[in-house]
């Protein structure tokens, strides 16, 4: 590349493989363009594929300047980020071996546990209860596993949070503030916006976190709804998480969720307040505020 320097601008897809390329240009100052990769797919696509091609409609793409950009998330928050999103796979993991021994119980027709195996003091004699040697030897291990996912998530948690308070403290406390958003969610809300001024408009963040339904309309005729995995799947579980426990924690919600059950039901009424919600994070972290419930009840 050293005749072309001066000209040459790098893009690539956006998939799982673009971190060093993202660092070689910023560490040899070449400007570096991120691409949908979904988005470039669905305008360039074509009867053959391979590299060759790939490269030549990427490059046409970048110089028509059509290319649809994906974020170039920093390098000193983004081994942070996707450790966050490795212990989300851990939580899910213990989670289905929890579910196991539950099955497993049911399989036997033993009495139900009546407990919540996700505390430790309530896993005692869980085990024994089974008299088949290999039914209790699998339970056994279930319970191994589950243990040695509890040490590990604790360990990776604190490190998380104490990762949180160097990179950013102040949106870190801001997000806090709203009731329901504990430790992990405020952790993923962070991590997965980094920085709320790469959306220039509120309607940009809601549509990125998934919190609304695109529709398909030509001729003034509405053709069903479609699209709706694109964007970010963490900030729609945050927020989908968050909703619920918000709920349970406010009661100045209280009547307006129930006006919006009574109109729309159960279902549609937690997604426009999970929409809600987005909005406010969304300005809380761009004017620098704290939660007020107020503001959030009437608007």
């Amino acid at each position: 590349l050293a005749p072309y320097r001066e000209d040459v601008v790098v893009s690539a897809e956006c998939l799982f493989t673009w971190y060093w390329v993202a660092d070689l240009c910023a560490t040899e100052n070449i400007p570096f363009v991120l691409g949908h990769a979904l988005y470039m797919k669905a305008i360039s696509g074509a009867k053959t594929k391979n590299d060759r091609i790939d490269s030549k409609k990427i490059a046409k793409l970048l110089r028509a300047g059509m290319i649809p950009m994906a974020y170039v998330y920093p390098k000193p928050m983004r081994s942070t980020r996707d450790l966050l999103r490795r212990r989300m796979h851990f939580v899910r993991q213990r989670a289905d071996l929890l579910t196991h021994i539950q099955q497993t119980n049911h399989q036997y027709n033993l009495p139900n546990i009546g407990k919540t195996l996700k505390y430790k003091s309530n896993r005692e004699g869980v085990a024994e209860r089974f008299e088949d040697d290999s039914a209790r030897k699998t339970v056994e291990v279930d319970l191994e596993l589950i243990e040695f996912y509890d040490t590990m998530i604790r360990k990776l948690e604190g490190h998380l949070v104490r990762s949180a308070k160097a990179h950013d403290p102040t949106a870190l406390q801001i997000l806090q503030t709203i009731p329901g958003i504990g430790k992990i969610l405020s952790l993923v809300l962070l991590y997965e916006i980094h920085d709320i001024t790469r959306f220039p408009k509120v309607q940009d963040f809601t549509s990125y976190s998934r919190l609304i339904r695109p529709t398909k309309t030509s001729a003034g005729k509405c053709y069903g709804t479609g699209n709706g995995r694109i964007g970010n799947s963490y900030l729609k579980w945050a927020f989908s998480e968050a909703v619920m426990l918000f709920l349970r924690e406010t009661r100045e919600a209280q009547p307006a969720i129930r006006r919006l059950e009574h109109k729309y039901g159960k279902a549609k009424a937690k997604g426009i307040m999970a929409h809600r919600l987005g909005r406010t994070v969304y300005y809380m972290l761009k004017n620098q505020q704290v939660f007020d419930i107020k503001k959030f009840v009437n608007q």
